[in-house]
C-alpha cells in the first residue's frame, strides 16, 4: 500500500493559527544570519525550523549519520516529542508540530483546537504511533491542503517531486535537538538554553549551508513570544 501524500506546503507562518494556537508566540522568518539581523529576532525564542534542499550530498551526509548514532547512540531525553513522517510532502506540518510540541508549556490553545487535540491524544504514545494517528487526522490534513492552496506560489500537484524539506530545532532539558520525521530518533546536538537557542539552531543550519555551498533555497523561521 503506497504511502499517503499531502500537497506541498510554503513556509506559511498563518498555518500555525489555523490549528488552533492562539498568537502569544508566533512564527516569522529570520532574515540573516549574522548577530545583527539575529538580534533583531523577537525573544524569546522557544524553537527553529529550517527548510532546505534534500540534495545526493545530504542524503549521503544523512545515510552516515544513521550508521554512526545506531553504533554510538546519544542519550535522548523521554521528555522529547517526537513524530515519524509516512506522509509525502507533509514534512512542513510535521515540523510544526515537533516546534509545537515540545513547547506546550508555553503555548496557549483554543479550546477547538485539533493541533492541541492530536497532541493530547498522542502524548503517551511511540513515534511510529503518532505517525499513524496522523495519517488518519482528517482535520489536520484538511487544514494543511487549504494552506498548501492558499500558499504565495501555485501549488504543485500530489504526485510532483518536491525536494525540500523542513526539520524543527527545539531546547529540551537544556540540550538542542533536531527532529527531523525522516530520521529513526532526534539528533542531539549538544547544549543550548532559552537565551542561546536561536544561535545555537543557526549554527546547526549554517553546517548544512556549508555542506551544500551552491545551494540557495534555505529558509529559517523562529517561533517567538512577540510578534514579528
Amino acid at each position: 500500500m503506497a504511502s499517503p501524500r499531502w500537497l506541498p506546503l510554503e513556509s506559511n507562518p498563518e498555518f500555525v493559527s489555523c490549528l488552533g494556537m492562539k498568537p502569544t508566540w508566533q512564527f516569522g522568518d529570520v532574515y540573516g544570519l549574522d548577530p545583527e539581523l539575529l538580534s533583531m529576532v523577537p525573544r524569546p525564542v522557544c524553537a527553529v525550523l529550517l527548510l532546505f534542499p534534500v540534495t545526493e550530498k545530504y542524503e549521503a551526509f544523512k545515510q552516515e549519520e544513521e550508521e554512526r548514532l545506531k553504533e554510538q547512540p546519544q542519550e535522548v531525553s523521554p521528555d522529547v516529542y517526537f513524530i515519524k513522517q509516512t506522509i509525502g510532502n507533509a514534512c512542513g506540518t510535521i515540523g510544526l508540530i515537533h516546534a509545537v510540541a515540545n513547547n506546550q508549556a508555553r503555548l496557549e490553545f483554543e479550546p477547538d483546537s485539533p493541533l492541541k487535540k492530536f497532541l493530547e491524544q498522542t502524548s503517551k504514545m511511540t513515534p511510529e504511533e503518532r505517525a499513524v494517528l496522523l495519517e488518519k487526522d482528517e482535520s489536520i490534513r484538511v487544514i494543511h491542503e487549504s494552506r498548501a492552496q492558499e500558499g504565495q506560489t501555485e501549488a504543485p500537484s500530489l504526485d510532483d517531486k518536491v525536494n525540500l524539506h523542513f526539520i524543527a530545532f527545539v531546547n529540551v532539558g537544556g540540550h538542542l535537538y533536531e527532529l527531523d520525521g525522516r530520521k529513526p530518533f532526534p539528533v542531539v546536538h549538544g547544549k543550548t538554553s532559552e537565551d542561546t537557542l536561536l544561535e545555537d539552531a543557526v549554527g546547526v543550519c549554517k553546517v548544512f549551508m556549508a555542506r551544500d555551498p551552491q545551494e540557495v533555497r534555505f529558509t529559517i523561521i523562529a517561533l517567538s513570544k512577540e510578534s514579528f
